[in-house]
């Protein structure tokens, strides 16, 4: 009787292993600028609003700039006049005259060699100004490429695709130093998540574990890990990981809780668990 017991006993299957608890996570966009300006100035237009979608490049606040565009219309006006320079060349071109026909003059004994060196000297000057006048030219090129950068400095536009998180301004309001609008992007997420220390070194980047938002009807989507933090936090004895999460369709928003469920045995080897997580993704 004891023996059939013993082996009753022996034939039980043996408890599962217990698993690590998910860890919690915060689901952020992969970069948030607001958007200022380097001038001062007064908001003349305020194309988007908050919520609306934005691309690279995209004009966002326009600001007054009177004053910008009828200096860069004087400069650019100045540097498309080629008055002087044609004058000049016109100059040049007698004095070459003149150069020729003294030369011609004293080969034939009709004038002194001082006529000569006079025609000569008048050629210098000729050419000097032609040069003078061409220089005058470049530096008005540069003038204008001056002036059209300080009139694109009242523009402002999106630095990357995203979306319009905060609007901190009105059309007509002066300002000097705030921040205009909040842009985030959010076609890639990024996952912030605090590990306990037992977990150091059985995680590895390039991982990829399952991502669950905090969001009615929203799917478990798959991250990897990005980077994993070298310095560990003693008062917590924890560290922080960060994991990249695609959402090209922009259809998960930025802001959510979430778990992560490793998958993991508390009682598995750094080198076990490192390939249990990898099976887990997968």
């Amino acid at each position: 009787m004891l023996a059939a017991t013993v082996a009753t006993a022996t034939a039980q299957p043996a408890p599962p292993p217990a698993t690590m608890a998910p860890l919690a996570c915060l689901i952020l966009p992969e970069r948030v600028a607001e958007i200022g300006s380097a001038v001062i100035g007064i908001v003349d237009a305020i194309e988007v609003d908050r919520g609306d979608t934005v691309r690279k490049g995209q004009v966002l606040i326009r600001l007054r700039a009177e004053v910008e565009r009828a200096s860069n219309e004087v400069a650019r006006s100045r540097a498309q006049s080629e008055a002087e320079l044609r004058g000049a060349v016109a100059a040049q071109d007698l004095a070459q005259i003149k150069l020729d026909r003294s030369r011609r003059l004293k080969a034939e004994n009709f004038v002194s060699a001082q006529a000569v060196e006079q025609a000569e000297a008048e050629m210098r000057v000729a050419q000097e100004k032609v040069a003078q006048a061409r220089e005058n030219l470049r530096t008005l090129a540069q003038e204008v490429q001056m002036s059209d950068a300080q009139a694109s400095q009242r523009v402002l536009r999106s630095p990357f695709d995203g979306v319009v998180t905060e609007r901190y301004a009105n059309p007509g309001e002066r300002f000097e130093d705030k921040p205009l609008l909040k842009v985030a992007a959010i076609h890639r997420l990024r996952v912030e998540v605090v590990a306990p220390t037992a977990l150091f070194g059985r995680l590895r980047p390039g991982q990829e574990l399952l991502v669950h938002p905090e969001l009615p009807g929203a799917a478990p989507r798959k991250a990897q890990i990005a980077q994993i933090d070298r310095v560990l936090d003693p008062a917590s004895n924890t560290f922080r990981l960060r994991l990249d999460m695609p959402n090209g369709d922009a259809s998960l928003p930025a802001g959510l809780r979430c778990k992560i469920d490793l998958g993991l045995s508390a009682a598995q080897s750094p080198v076990g668990v490192a390939s249990g997580v990898g099976e887990a993704a997968r």
